[in-house]
């Protein structure tokens, strides 16, 4: 299965069940495949815009976490208290050898989320607002877990700002004075050796007070 072939067989996955098994399956080719094939980009984009505003000290949830990529390098800047969950076991196996995360918890974007509210700092979510993946209503679950005052960064392929309905969900957690709006990064190329027309953008908010 070439490069392009295989984002399709992960966009085109059917429920939560299926994208686990097939993440399940491409859990241990995965970094080579989006580091070395995919020349992937979004993990070091979100970790740079993160360390801005969350503090070294922050309890942090990395939200789909995957192979651990985004722990890897929030490691390299210094962060330790890391918290990994994904839906797919095998990903979290492969997030264990990178040896930054202290806690792992296979939990599905979309769904409730088991954390107490209040639970976070910071929550970091890279790659999973795509398609096939989670919905915009997932934002809800990240605002409740996270701590008055805490910051979210996430990546959104920009194919699904308006056709998933994120745009509309961001607004209005906004209205609601859910969270207040911090920045929105450059569009950019995120696999530009896997898939050249798929442009992500880092969004940041802040939790409200």
């Amino acid at each position: 299965m070439n490069e392009q072939d295989k984002l399709q067989w992960i966009y085109s996955t059917r429920g939560n069940e299926e994208l686990s098994e097939r993440y399940d399956r491409w859990a241990r080719d995965y970094d080579a495949d989006l580091e070395e094939k995919f020349a992937y980009l979004a993990p070091q984009r979100a970790v740079e815009i993160f360390a801005r505003y969350v503090p070294q000290w922050a309890r942090i949830l990395d939200a789909g976490a995957g192979s651990g990529l985004v722990g890897k390098y929030l490691a390299e800047e210094g962060y330790a208290n890391l918290v990994a969950m994904d839906l797919s076991q095998g990903m979290l196996e492969e997030a264990r050898k990178k040896e930054a995360y202290r806690d792992f918890h296979q939990m599905i974007m979309g769904e409730p989320l088991g954390f107490a509210s209040d639970s976070f700092d910071g929550i970091i979510s890279v790659g999973v607002f795509t398609e096939g993946h989670a919905p915009a209503s997932s934002l809800d679950e990240l605002v409740r877990i996270a701590r008055p005052g805490g910051y979210i960064v996430f990546t959104l392929n920009l194919s699904i700002l308006e056709r998933g309905g994120f745009r509309k969900k961001q607004e209005a957690l906004e209205v609601g004075g859910k969270w207040a709006f911090v920045e929105a990064g450059e569009k950019f190329q995120a696999l530009p050796g896997g898939d050249p027309d798929v442009y992500l953008q880092v969004w940041v908010y802040q939790v409200a007070a």
